[in-house]
């Protein structure tokens, strides 16, 4: 077995590849340039130079839409910041995702982890945690940047932790502590306590969405970094910086388009990446997108979308409101759930139609009024695949008699 798949994996790698280096285009990875973000990393700077003096900066809020540069800002400074610190000052950077740190016992126990606490997972008062935090803080006469990226997420449990980290200066004796906030919510701190907001917001950065020329010169200041000369036909960036600015300026969907054609290029064992793979790689991430949406959905918008599936499947021609009501009203008993109304299951619809996973169009009957069309935009076996994931909607997979004669129309 092994000489197969040695040779197999031989073969592959032998291609010759498009790629020098696809990491370069992952939203981890933080160039050593950032075009059209000067302003914001100076302004950034301006606030944390007086770390390098040990003085106490600012504690700044970073605003801005998915993918306008926040994360990879905030990061190039501190990592500015720590180096210039080498010869003087000692400058601790520390970086948190909080969607994946959520709560204030993981946050102060990741941040004690960070100057060699032995902090269990779980089971400590947190005030004990906090003590352990702050006393590995004041060993050393330095200053700690806290960066907590996404921290809209962490207010959504209470602003505890962000309460103590904003008032931790005044406990400690040697070192001194500045926050950074990023987020994509504008209105976050709305749902601060307001002695919370004044300490956090000291200062605030806003990052505007790019534009499709700005999108244009990010991805070819990263596709030299990533592909092998030539491998990418003239047209590619310019449709890809295209797409992005249409998507509100987010540059890391572009990143991604770039990185899921070069991908699909490289399967088809093409040379180069084309305009076609571009279009594919869209198609491709909003399914994807589609398919996270869809596995959200409260269980009454999946019975409403399975039944559409089915009437598909049936042939039903000119799916309308009433059709879908009939069918999903059989359906409810199958996964033991009451039904709601017609015009309940109107508005589902119509939710489901802004979302982007179904089309309607209103059509007139003549004489018998109006109705409304429904199509789905989504492949149905890959929806079917998809609902059925859900275990209350996995009775229904033998669901796929005809039902029509049952549906009084």
């Amino acid at each position: 077995m092994g000489s197969i798949s040695g040779g197999l994996f031989a073969d592959l790698l032998t291609q010759g590849g498009i790629f020098q280096s696809r990491d370069v285009l992952r939203p981890t990875y933080t160039p050593s340039e950032l075009p059209h973000r000067e302003e914001q990393i100076n302004s950034l700077a301006s606030v944390l130079v007086p770390a390098l003096k040990g003085e106490t900066p600012s504690n700044v809020l970073i605003y801005g839409k998915t993918g306008t540069g926040k994360t990879a800002v905030a990061k190039y400074v501190g990592k500015e910041l720590e180096e210039a610190g080498l010869g003087g000052m000692k400058c601790a950077v520390i970086y948190i995702n909080c969607e994946v740190v959520d709560t204030q016992y993981r946050i102060l126990a990741h941040l004690a982890r960070h100057f060699d606490k032995e902090i269990p997972m779980t089971g400590w008062p947190t005030d004990q945690v906090y003590a352990e935090f702050r006393n590995a803080l004041d060993d050393e006469k330095r200053v700690v940047v806290i960066m907590l990226d996404e921290v809209d997420k962490l207010v959504r449990k209470g602003d505890d932790v962000l309460y103590n980290l904003s008032r931790v200066n005044s406990d400690l004796l040697r070192s001194r502590v500045s926050i950074i906030g990023i987020s994509n919510d504008l209105k976050f701190t709305e749902f601060l306590d307001p002695r919370v907001k004044s300490s956090l917001g000291e200062d605030e950065i806003i990052f505007p969405p790019y534009n499709a020329e700005q999108i244009r010169d990010i991805l070819e200041q990263r596709a030299r970094l990533a592909f092998r000369a030539g491998a990418l036909q003239e047209s590619v960036i310019p449709l890809c910086a295209a797409f992005a600015a249409q998507e509100h300026g987010d540059a890391r969907r572009a990143l991604d388009l770039l990185r899921i054609s070069g991908e699909l290029a490289e399967r088809a064992r093409s040379t180069v990446v084309a305009e076609d793979h571009v279009r594919s790689a869209r198609e491709k991430i909003e399914q994807d997108r589609v398919e996270e949406v869809i596995k959200t959905l409260p269980t009454q918008s999946k019975l409403v979308l399975y039944s559409i599936v089915l009437l598909e499947e049936q042939g039903t021609r000119n799916i309308t409101t009433s059709a879908v009501y009939n069918m999903y009203k059989q359906l409810c008993p199958l996964v033991e759930i009451d039904y709601l109304t017609h015009r309940r299951i109107t508005d589902l619809i119509a939710e489901l139609d802004m979302l982007g996973i179904l089309h309607t169009i209103v059509v007139s009957k003549g004489r018998y009024g109006r109705t409304k069309e429904i199509t789905l935009s989504v492949y149905s076996g890959k929806l079917k695949a998809t609902l059925q994931q859900d275990y209350r909607l996995k009775v229904l997979s033998n669901v796929n008699v005809p039902l029509q004669s049952r549906l009084g129309f």
